[in-house]
């Protein structure tokens, strides 16, 4: 009990628990039975009342737009052949519900008339207003992964539903057969078109090609030919450029040959040229000069220098060198001019194939409109021998059944049974809903509701320990006697404000609220009559000066009390009167007059105070509201120990935080809270304070409860506590 007196810190999170929403739908139970009754009773109402209704369903397999009439070109893949567009499914239920195709729907049902009778005295409909309520009895709906669509109408006669459905699928069928075969039309009036723009074209063209054949002097052209030929046959450019490659060989050969001759000394090349280039003159002469220079070589042995025959030999030596020189000097002219006319033969050839090829362009280049123009000539006469063999083929198809854009694959029947309403699943949705809403609105109501309703919403809110729990509709302990079953409560808070006494000397007690009817004055009376109970001496005293209420409840009279003796108009022996309880006096509050407001916060006040608590072993004073007056701030700072009562789920929490501000404002002793008024039915979280007392103090026998009564000194403390 030690930890009763100390402040209790608040948790640094709090989570609901399961049996925290538990708590609130028990508490809040009759809102929710009243919400769900009033819901599902409203549902069934509303169930049996709405008109019954049947339905019919037709389906359509639809096919994307597309003319019947291909491209020029053929081969391309069927628009209708593509993927699953869901675009195209909201396009299609939108022209379904357009007025091009209910309007057809209205005419053949002559709905205007008919519905006009049936739903407006006979008076006939605009077709605006036949189309609205139309639409509002058609149900569109895909047939997952196919083309087929679901026409579903809703009409109170079954027969009629199934006439709307069938009438509303043929009347889209016509719309997009009437529509193909607009395009088909359209499309062959297009290409129809554009092959006379294309034959007056080709005259034109044809004429041209005619005046430019002329002009350029093209004869003896094959119809196939489209472009110029070269006046150099390929054989012919084959053979000169083989011409040009065996000369340009040629001459290089020679040229390589020439320049190594001229490189060698006159001895050396007399020697080589005539293996290079044979000559018989020049071997004739050299093979003289090796004869002289033989017979020289054998005279000189013989003979002097000087000797005819040897003069006469080196002579004829000298002229055979003279006359080889000359040879071979002409040779190597002979050869140069071979070179040379070899390379002017080269490029005479190559500067004549060239000619020949520029003319040959040079003539291409100016018959090039020509041959352009034919080209575009044969261009168009293709094109258009197409678009003729085309427009034949589509003239024949109009003539065979076309393609089926939109087909009835099921046509609707009359229903068999009502579709609406669905009276079981109206009223099972109307309880479910109901049980929501109430659930809901009791869960809402409970966030609003800023009132105190748990210990731990006191503990973590006030910073203080609750002394007491208080179960609902408790009675005066006066009346009731000892063996009440109530006194088990007031009992734990006895023994919760006797541990938190830190002083013997601390007798006197007050007893305030925040607002009004939160039970103080129960609180008070009840605390004081198990004080008294416990064979201690008690007083308790109405300083509620302005609505006292004790008198009421013991039955006593309140002419004389409190003010009488603050006032020195009585003593206080005389202002005291004594209960039918032992031990327990009372004072009433008296009268107050108007000009004496202020009389609990004279010397007179405090010195009664001080005199009544030697008197008696304990003082109880009861007060009114701290909030509505300044009495009960007075009476805290008075006295010694001040107990706030807040009861369970009156007033918000801010006002009670602030009546404890008060008393701790003006230094009053604040020991704990006493939560009044709990419903220990509905809040399980409160049974173990009350409940559990009940059933272990009053399953004993009689002999136990006696013993545990008179039992001396302070009370039992119950576990609980």
């Amino acid at each position: 009990m030690d930890s009763i007196s100390q402040p209790i810190s608040a948790p640094v999170e709090n989570k609901l628990h399961f049996l925290d929403y538990w708590r609130i739908i028990r508490i809040r139970k009759a809102l929710i039975i009243t919400v769900f009754l009033i819901t599902a009773i409203i549902a069934t109402a509303v169930t049996f009342i709405l008109p019954e209704s049947y339905a019919s369903t037709a389906r359509i397999k639809v096919e994307r737009d597309s003319t019947d009439v291909a491209g020029v070109g053929g081969g391309l893949t069927p628009v209708s052949q593509a993927m699953y567009d869901p675009y195209f499914i909201q396009t299609t239920f939108e022209l379904m519900q357009s007025e091009v195709v209910l309007s057809n729907v209205i005419a053949d049902l002559n709905l205007n008339v008919e519905w006009g009778k049936k739903f407006f005295d006979g008076e006939v409909l605009k077709t605006s207003e036949t189309m609205e309520i139309l639409k509002g009895r058609i149900n569109l709906m895909p047939v997952r992964n196919t083309k087929l669509i679901s026409i579903t109408v809703y009409s109170d006669d079954k027969n009629e539903a199934a006439r709307l459905a069938n009438t509303l699928a043929s009347a889209y069928h016509d719309y997009r057969q009437n529509q193909l075969n607009e395009q088909t039309v359209k499309a062959l009036d297009v290409l129809q078109a554009q092959y006379q723009d294309e034959e007056t074209q080709i005259l034109a063209v044809q004429t041209n090609v005619t005046y430019l054949q002329k002009k350029y002097k093209i004869y003896n052209v094959s119809a196939n030919v489209t472009t110029p030929s070269s006046t150099l046959t390929e054989a012919q450019v084959q053979r000169f450029e083989d011409m040009r490659i065996e000369g340009e060989k040629l001459y290089q050969e020679l040229n390589t040959q020439f320049e190594q001759l001229t490189n060698l000394d006159s001895k050396k090349l007399r020697d080589v040229l005539p293996g290079v280039n044979p000559d018989g003159t020049l071997s004739s002469l050299i093979d003289k000069l090796h004869e002289s220079e033989q017979q020289y070589v054998q005279l000189t042995n013989d003979y002097a220098i000087s000797n005819p025959a040897v003069t006469r030999v080196k002579s004829v030596m000298d002229k055979l060198n003279e006359q080889i020189n000359d040879r071979v000097a002409g040779i190597i002219f002979g050869m140069a001019t071979k070179v040379a006319s070899q390379k002017a033969s080269v490029d005479s050839l190559v500067d004549q194939v060239a000619k020949a090829k520029q003319a040959s362009q040079d003539e291409a280049t100016e018959s090039q409109p020509y041959w352009d123009e034919k080209r575009n000539l044969e261009r168009l006469l293709d094109l258009h021998k197409l678009l003729f063999t085309k427009i034949e083929t589509e003239r024949l198809d109009l003539k065979i059944p076309r393609t089926q854009m939109v087909s009835i694959t099921d046509y609707a029947e009359p229903g068999k049974a009502p579709v609406k309403p669905n009276k079981t699943l109206n009223i099972a949705l109307g309880l479910v809903f109901g049980l929501v809403m109430g659930i809901g609105l009791a869960f809402f109501i409970e966030y609003l509701d800023t009132s105190v309703k748990t210990i731990d919403d006191v503990e973590r809110t006030f910073n203080a320990p609750v002394l007491g729990v208080i179960p609902q509709n408790i009675g005066y302990l006066a009346q009731e006697g000892p063996e009440s079953k109530h006194a088990e409560a007031y009992r734990v808070l006895r023994t919760n404000v006797l541990f938190s006494c830190k002083d013997d000397k601390m007798n006197s007690i007050v007893v305030v609220s925040a607002g009004a009817g939160e039970g103080k004055s129960t609180t008070a009376i009840n605390l004081a009559t198990v004080f008294a109970q416990a064979g201690q001496r008690v007083l308790i005293v109405d300083s509620d000066l302005r609505r006292p209420t004790i008198h009421k409840i013991l039955n006593v009279s309140n002419n004389l009390g409190l003010t009488n003796y603050l006032l020195k108009q009585n003593s206080l022996a005389e202002v005291v009167q004594t209960t039918n309880v032992p031990m327990l006096d009372f004072m009433a509050s008296g009268k107050l007059p108007n000009s004496s407001m202020g009389i609990l916060g004279s010397a007179q006040m405090k010195a009664l105070i001080s005199e009544l608590k030697q008197r008696y072993d304990f003082v109880v004073f009861d007060s009114p509201p701290i909030l509505g007056v300044s009495d009960a701030s007075i009476l805290a700072s008075e006295v010694d120990l001040v107990i706030q009562v807040i009861q369970y789920r009156r007033y918000p929490q801010p006002m009670n935080i602030r009546a404890k501000q008060m008393i701790e404002k003006v230094g009053g002793n604040y020991v704990g809270i006493v939560l009044n008024n709990i419903n220990m039915a509905q809040d399980e979280s409160y049974y173990y304070y009350s409940g559990y007392y009940h059933n272990y103090y009053y399953t004993r026998n009689e002999d136990e409860q006696e013993a545990a009564v008179a039992k001396p000194g302070k009370p039992e403390v119950p576990p609980a506590a």
